[in-house]
């Protein structure tokens, strides 16, 4: 995983700034790209370990049918209003499932830290409920870049 970017590196987030807002923001846009090269975006909500971005899927989805035939991703998360307010970060990797598929609940020692986070940051509860429609997608990113225009004078 890289977070060094070349380019906008006053306005680059540091690794804290980088695990707070990913830790506090609630939706992602993840792009999937369809086998005749046509883009999807769809929003989902995500977790964050500190290297890894969890999202819980719809397995009938058109995302998911994207990302088995091509595991390539690119996920942005981003907000503010005015042009000063403006931050973001972008990751980009291939995506991986994670537990079963449509995860039920079966345990999966890999999936207790996603999970938890998960459910207190969504649900408010301290163990996920299982619905047997969605999976895990762990994206561990190959690159992140990342903004926060507030750095700027």
């Amino acid at each position: 995983m890289s977070i060094t970017q070349r380019r906008g590196r006053r306005v680059m987030m540091t690794q804290a700034e980088l695990d707070s807002y990913l830790t506090e923001q609630r939706t992602c846009r993840v792009a999937t790209v369809s086998a005749e090269g046509r883009p999807h975006i769809s929003p989902l909500w995500f977790g964050w370990d500190g290297g890894s971005l969890w999202l819980y899927s719809l397995t009938r989805s058109r995302r998911w049918a994207q990302l088995l035939r091509d595991p390539w991703v690119a996920v942005v998360i981003d907000d503010g209003h005015e042009y000063g307010e403006l931050r973001g970060v972008e990751l980009a990797g291939r995506v991986s499932i994670v537990g079963e598929a449509p995860r039920t609940g079966e345990p999966c020692p890999e999936l207790d830290t996603p999970e938890r986070l998960f459910a207190a940051k969504y649900f408010g509860l301290s163990a996920m409920p299982h619905d047997g429609r969605h999976a895990w997608l762990r994206l561990t990113p190959d690159t992140i870049s990342s903004w926060d225009f507030r750095k700027l004078p």
